[in-house]
């Protein structure tokens, strides 16, 4: 299917549609619901996907309505959530620096987020919503320190990358050393977390996670026309009007507040926000920061590689965070050799 361009013009607006990007919106949005449904319905106690459905509504029987709205969908919600803010988030970064290497994961705002987590976890052995707390703050901080350190008359492509990796390295051994300084039940419960997880979560992290993703989510989209004129160079983006600087904090911080959040709810899921956006633009085959197929994209991800952690492997279920690391991995290693073999690299 070909990208197509459509003007829809209502009264004086006229508005441009990429008939393939939004077509690719809708099936992942399909895609994510069909997953939810399913992965709900997964479990000791199967549910066939029509109980799920009437559950849902509120047509179910109380045994149905308990495991279906008590224990299932806030976890299948905060996993919507956690992929939806991951991927935005990566499509960010990585247009912001002009790199599909230029994700969360790479410049290190999972590792802060995690060493505010073990902060929290080996200093004081505070309570999960006092980890997610400091993961939160762990992953504001060290984006603020990526920004600052970057800055050089403005904050440019490789060099936010370089400066992310070095980053991240130094938050990596810092990490290393909470974790030899811990006890072994403080430890052990460190690396549970780190490994990226949606066990337990309930309703207390979806609201604080739908809050913020009401709030930057439209924000982000606001500022999507400045975000693509800044792709095609920070003269040409002045000369167009956009305030390249404003614009460019102002989705850092949005894309730094949506990765630490959903760290703080989910653990470092790694790997997400770097495969979701390049996926987007590959099924989109269109130009620019793809921000709301992304956004689609990591939801529909985090959805099917959490049923997959549940079910692929027998009896044994997996952190969700260990799927994401495996295929995000092999996907990794083939941006690379792609990147190398377009000599970009």
């Amino acid at each position: 299917m070909k990208t197509t361009n459509r003007a829809v013009r209502t009264g004086g607006l006229s508005i441009r549609l990429d008939v393939r990007a939004l077509t690719v919106v809708l099936l992942l949005i399909v895609a994510a619901l069909v997953a939810s449904v399913v992965l709900i319905g997964t479990g000791d106690f199967p549910i066939p996907a029509a109980d799920v459905l009437r559950t849902l509504v509120g047509d179910g029987n109380p045994g149905q309505e308990f495991i279906v709205n008590e224990l299932r969908l806030p976890r299948v919600l905060v996993g919507l959530l956690v992929g939806a803010s991951l991927g935005l988030g990566g499509a960010l970064f990585q247009a912001i620096s002009r790199n599909p290497l230029g994700s969360p994961d790479v410049l290190g705002l999972g590792q802060g987020a995690t060493a505010g987590a073990l902060v929290v976890i080996v200093l004081t052995s505070g309570s999960a919503g006092q980890v997610a707390v400091g993961a939160l703050v762990g992953g504001l901080v060290t984006g603020l320190a990526i920004y600052l350190l970057a800055w050089k008359r403005g904050v440019h492509g490789y060099r936010l990358v370089l400066v992310g990796i070095g980053v991240s390295a130094i938050v990596t051994a810092v990490n290393g050393y909470l974790l030899t300084k811990s006890d072994i039940v403080d430890a052990a419960r460190a690396v549970v977390w780190m490994t990226g997880s949606l066990d337990g979560r309930d309703w207390d992290q979806v609201w604080p996670l739908l809050a913020l993703t009401a709030v930057l989510v439209p924000l982000v989209l606001v500022n999507a026309r400045g975000l693509r004129m800044m792709e095609m160079g920070d003269d040409v983006s002045y000369a167009l009007g956009v305030r390249v600087e404003r614009v460019r904090l102002l989705l850092m911080v949005a894309a730094v507040l949506l990765t630490a959040s959903a760290t703080a709810a989910a653990g470092p899921v790694s790997f997400v926000a770097l495969t979701a956006p390049q996926l987007a633009r590959r099924l989109t085959r269109s130009p620019g920061p793809n921000l709301l197929p992304s956004l689609c994209m990591g939801a529909t991800l985090l959805v099917v590689a959490d049923w997959v952690s549940q079910r692929a492997f027998g009896a044994e279920q997996l952190p969700v965070g260990v799927v994401t690391g495996v295929l995000g991995g092999v996907y990794l290693l083939w941006l690379l050799v792609s990147e190398r073999r377009a000599g970009r690299i």
